[in-house]
């Protein structure tokens, strides 16, 4: 296998609870998990602490790929700005207490100034170093403003921030009209992360993006996906990331095995 290895993202099994998540990405045979900051806001909820929500992870035996941070940061001002600055510090804390070199957070969804964005992907830029962690960004096939890889990379190059890099996503790459042949044009240094999963050949909705299947299921070509990341010497964790209420619906055990058979069955020389 060309990359270090492949996590089960929690979405994925998202009204199933953490440490049942984390039981079944261990039995399925899954390397790592990808967190969400949700994971510790509803451990919260329940009187759990951010320090017990790490000691269960710990205590897992996965590795994990990626710590979520909370959306909104490009745009935000004011006090809710700094809360959101606040809650990225604290994701990126929480990434580096377990080891995980990697946060990733999707771009806004609304519209703002080009500078404004730049402007704060040069301030998380600095928090993510200081925990010594790198901010993967997910341009967002649903968004109205950084809506393509293309304008993705854009922003990224204008910020020119080193603890800053692109979130390589399947689902919203093929549904932004993007192929893997555009991977071919970025430099190795530019992709922070992968995440992925497919994209139904019919029915997609504006807007709605809850309807993410296993590689091979719909639209993805996933054997040139893979194919073209590891040509270009990607080395890090690939992340199944594919919420859809049918998959909620059904026996978690079943739905992480059989959406890492089908990752695997994809792999170059599979």
């Amino acid at each position: 296998m060309p990359f270090k290895g492949f996590a089960l993202h929690t979405w994925t099994l998202d009204t199933t609870p953490l440490p049942d998540v984390l039981r079944v990405a261990r039995r399925a045979g899954w390397d790592a998990v990808e967190l969400r900051r949700i994971d510790f806001a509803r451990a919260a909820e329940r009187g759990q602490s951010a320090e017990a929500v790490l000691d269960l992870v710990r205590n897992s035996g996965l590795a994990v790929a990626c710590v979520g941070v909370e959306m909104g940061w490009m745009f935000a001002e004011g006090a809710e700005r700094q809360r959101l600055l606040a809650a990225f510090a604290e994701s990126c804390r929480w990434a580096a207490a377990l080891g995980c070199r990697t946060v990733m957070s999707p771009v806004d969804r609304g519209r703002g100034e080009d500078r404004r964005a730049i402007a704060s992907i040069r301030e998380v830029g600095d928090l993510a170093a200081m925990a010594g962690v790198r901010l993967a960004l997910e341009f967002n096939s649903q968004a109205e403003q950084f809506n393509s890889l293309e304008r993705g990379r854009e922003v990224l190059a204008r910020a020119g921030h080193p603890h800053c890099g692109l979130l390589m996503d399947s689902y919203h790459l093929q549904r932004s009209g993007g192929t893997p042949e555009l991977i071919n044009g970025l430099a190795l240094a530019e992709i922070a992360y992968v995440q992925i999963s497919d994209v139904p050949r019919t029915g997609l909705e504006p807007g709605k993006a809850v309807d993410r299947l296993p590689p091979g299921a719909g639209a993805v070509p996933f054997r040139d996906f893979f194919r073209v990341l590891e040509s270009k010497g990607y080395d890090g964790f690939v992340s199944y990331e594919a919420p859809n209420p049918a998959a909620w619906a059904r026996d978690p055990e079943t739905v992480a095995r059989e959406a890492l058979e089908a990752t695997r069955a994809l792999q170059p020389g599979a």
